[in-house]
């Protein structure tokens, strides 16, 4: 492969944008910075994503590969060594040219840079890291970034990109060690699962040495999903007054010579793998419930900036292998648990390359079996629920016509009718219709007086997902009975029109803010269905 060295920084810009369009990465920043005096810039609390181009990417993100050279042959990826298609790279300088004046002219508010791998992981790494450290010290920008750890880095190129970036984000690409081998031969689950143990244990000491909030607050009460938070979740130590004990372990870890407990919380296995050699469970070291530190930097460095604040994030592949919806979910169940991950990204599987490995998809890619995942996350992350209830080995695959939340609760009506007046938080959680805020305010407005089904829709309860499940001082609503065959007839009738919007999310065209700059960005596709499935 030979990198094309005359093209033009318009010309790389094209290339580049393209190739990064099957990266999704658009989410809220999770951090909030004011500007200050002598820098540009700043992070919103309440997330960068505002306005979509016209195939739903984040605009606000200028997102690039730094090069679409890559040394490895994923078979599904379009930027394998083995395609014949222009390759090219930008510069730390231009990458940080670029960022500047898109920013100053307000078309974006942050950076997301992932790359391919040029000649190996370090130079990669190194460049990647020589734009960041441009960025926020020559350019003084203190926007938001989002970069991609490359796997197989050296553990110090990380950790000195982490106190530079406000997330970072290791691809897992396939949700199983035999997926990585038959469709990626290149990747190894240890390059990748290292630095994502790296970045967590990272995030771990900088909550503790700078002693702030990661934000990592549950909001529910119970404790059936106290594993979807971060490192101060997997921690418990890090909720205590600093001491010499805790002194003791992360001088244990920047030296190298001792363990770190706790970090990885539970071993799990995830169904349908190897037990005995699970890819997201913790490796032990000799002591049980002990893994290695990888951290290399001393802990002085921790004590002057924040350590990757966003939090980490990665990404699977939907449809590119056989692996069920049971096994997606509980390979996400276990790096929420295990890695602190803050968001897990689900790319529907878009053949752009012919191979016999690969699966063919007459229907397309599989965007709504991504919508359902992603519908599912958000039930594992904020509602209190598991895998394991939500599917099993009998029933591996969600159902397409029912949100996961209204499936589940067909399947135990008995569980049902929930009298809003007295039931508790959880329990208000699992009602179909009932978010984290609809529920939150029924639990402080049943305070004050009993509450009626036009409170409720005043409070943002969709009634006619709800309606079947609930109960208003012992009533149902008006029409509403409780019975499975009916609540489901009535039901599919708005999944079936949802599942039409998805499926035919590209038969329309939105104004694009580049189309009055006669500018000719490409298309791209970012999926934002994990937004919509907060609101089931």
């Amino acid at each position: 492969m030979l990198i094309q060295e005359n093209l033009s920084i318009q010309e790389k810009l094209k290339i580049l944008t393209d190739a990064a369009k099957y990266d999704v990465a658009c989410t809220s920043s999770g951090v909030k910075r004011k500007g200050k005096a002598g820098s540009i810039g700043n992070t919103s609390e309440a997330g960068i994503c505002h306005s979509f181009a016209a195939d739903g990417r984040c605009i606000s993100l200028l997102k690039i590969l730094f090069t679409n050279q890559c040394i490895y042959d994923c078979k599904y990826c379009v930027n394998r060594c083995s395609n014949d298609v222009v390759r090219t790279a930008f510069t730390p300088d231009e990458v940080c040219k670029l960022t500047i004046e898109f920013y100053r002219r307000n078309y974006i508010e942050g950076l997301f840079l992932s790359s391919g791998i040029l000649y190996n992981a370090n130079h990669t790494m190194e460049l990647i890291y020589e734009t960041l450290y441009k960025l926020r010290n020559q350019w003084n920008f203190n926007g938001y970034i989002h970069v991609k750890a490359i796997p197989g880095t050296d553990a110090e190129l990380v950790e000195r990109t982490g106190f530079l970036a406000d997330r970072m984000s290791i691809n897992l690409e396939l949700p199983t060690a035999q997926g990585l081998k038959d469709l990626a031969p290149g990747k190894t689950r240890d390059k990748i699962l290292a630095p994502m143990r790296q970045i967590q244990q990272g995030i771990s000491v900088s909550s503790h040495l700078l002693g702030y909030d990661r934000g990592y607050k549950k909001p529910y009460s119970t404790e059936r999903a106290g594993f979807a938070g971060g490192a101060a979740l997997i921690r418990p130590e890090l909720a205590e007054a600093p001491g010499a004990a805790l002194d003791r372990k992360i001088s244990a870890k920047v030296t190298g010579q001792g363990e770190s407990q706790g970090l990885a919380g539970t071993d799990q296995g995830v169904p349908g793998g190897d037990s005995h050699n699970d890819m997201y469970t913790t490796q032990p070291d000799a002591r049980p419930g002990c893994i290695k530190s990888r951290l290399v930097l001393p802990a002085s460095q921790y004590k002057k900036s924040a350590f990757v604040p966003a939090g980490q994030s990665t990404q699977m592949i939907v449809g590119a292998t056989p692996e069920n919806d049971y096994q997606m979910m509980s390979v996400t169940q276990a790096l929420y648990q295990n890695f602190g991950l803050k968001r897990v990204f689900y790319s529907a599987y878009i053949p752009v390359n012919e191979d016999s490995c690969l699966p063919s998809l007459p229907g397309g890619p599989p965007l709504l079996r991504e919508h359902r995942l992603y519908q599912a996350d958000w039930l594992l992350r904020f509602y209190g629920f598991r895998a394991e209830e939500l599917l099993s080995e009998d029933r591996p695959n969600f159902n397409v016509f029912l949100d996961p939340k209204c499936d589940w609760a067909l399947r135990h009506l008995e569980g049902f009718p929930v009298e809003v007046n007295l039931a508790p938080y959880d329990e208000l959680l699992r009602v179909p219709g009932m978010g984290v805020k609809s529920a939150s305010r029924i639990v402080a407005a049943r305070r004050s007086g009993r509450l009626g089904f036009e409170d409720l829709k005043k409070m943002g309860v969709v009634l006619k997902r709800a309606r079947y499940f609930i109960t208003c001082s012992g009533r149902m609503m008006e029409g509403a009975r409780l019975d499975q065959d009916y609540i489901t007839n009535c039901l599919v009738g708005d999944e079936q029109r949802a599942r039409w919007d998805i499926e035919h999310r590209d038969s329309f065209r939105q104004l694009s803010l580049f189309d009055d700059m006669h500018m000719e960005m490409p298309v791209t596709r970012d999926d934002h269905y994990a937004a919509a499935a907060g609101h089931f």
